[in-house]
């Protein structure tokens, strides 16, 4: 048997880690000085919710927020604990070029195969993406370990999973991109007046890029269903993810759209994780699904 292993980018919620049997390795944010722990394994899928809603409110205040790395020494503890109960690890990181996170883990690693003598094993898998990407991909290997998979031969069949697993999202403020460099400020100022909301992407190097710009919040949001529902593969087979950073009404409006378009398997609809959240801001709202890869048609 094995574990498997997820940061908490990966924007589970608490009930589906459960579910699943998927471990979650928070990150820590500071908030005003204040220590945050991002993920909470104990909370329903409303307080989650409400606790993504009061983070967003202190955003849209100006709190001071400062995001960092989870350590090699946590990812070592983590790992050394399965290795422990005699069990390999599979990890599915947050994209190595959003973050330091999948090196820190492979350090980890490296020692403890190191001083590992009982044939254990560790496999990582960069998921080149970011939230629900990374989380979606952890539930359906959960799903191929219950049916007596090795973690090998789970982790070869994922992997070619990332370069198909599509995250698609669009910002309420083009001020939170402009902070982390993704656009200019002057970009930032002259898009928020004229109501302009880009489109943007994980690409298969597993860097963000913009796919198109749009005008309007509803036509943006539209544009986003029509992307889901016209790159999708066998939808009826398929969790769709849907990441909001308090805006749950229009993440219920596009669930409903989706539903009306296409058949699928389940969504799992979730408050955005408070690490990459605070790069992207509040209101963002992003759709993570299987296509068949991820040059997606214009829609």
């Amino acid at each position: 048997m094995f574990q498997i292993f997820v940061d908490s980018a990966a924007n589970l919620p608490a009930v589906t880690a459960k579910k699943y049997n998927i471990h979650v390795i928070s990150f820590v944010n500071l908030i005003s000085g204040k220590e945050v722990t991002c993920y909470n394994p104990d909370l329903s899928p409303e307080e989650e919710r409400e606790k993504g809603k009061e983070y967003y409110d202190a955003m849209r205040k100006g709190c001071e927020i400062k995001t960092g790395l989870i350590s090699t020494a946590t990812f070592e503890e983590k790992f050394q604990k399965a290795f422990d109960a005699d069990q390999d690890v599979l990890y599915l990181s947050l994209s190595k070029n959003i973050s330091g996170n999948f090196n820190s883990a492979r350090l980890a690693a490296e020692e403890l195969l190191s001083q590992n003598t009982t044939g254990r094993k560790i496999r990582l898998i960069d998921s080149l993406n970011a939230s629900l990407a990374q989380g979606l991909l952890a539930i359906y290997a959960s799903i191929m370990r219950d049916k007596g998979m090795s973690v090998d031969e789970v982790a070869d069949s994922i992997e070619p999973l990332v370069g198909k697993m599509n995250g698609v999202f669009t910002v309420g403020d083009l001020k939170y991109l402009s902070r982390t460099g993704r656009i200019k400020g002057s970009i930032a100022t002259i898009g928020n007046v004229l109501k302009i909301k880009p489109i943007l992407r994980g690409n298969k190097d597993g860097y963000i890029v913009t796919y198109k710009n749009v005008r309007g919040r509803k036509a943006v949001l539209n544009t986003l269903i029509n992307l889901v529902c016209d790159n999708i593969i066998k939808p009826e087979e398929q969790i769709i993810g849907i990441a909001h950073a308090d805006a749950y009404e229009d993440s219920l409006y596009i669930m409903d759209k989706i539903k009306e378009k296409i058949k699928v398997r389940d969504f799992i609809n979730t408050s955005y994780d408070f690490c990459t959240g605070s790069h992207v801001g509040p209101d963002t709202i992003a759709l993570f699904f299987i296509g068949k890869d991820r040059e997606l048609a214009q829609s």
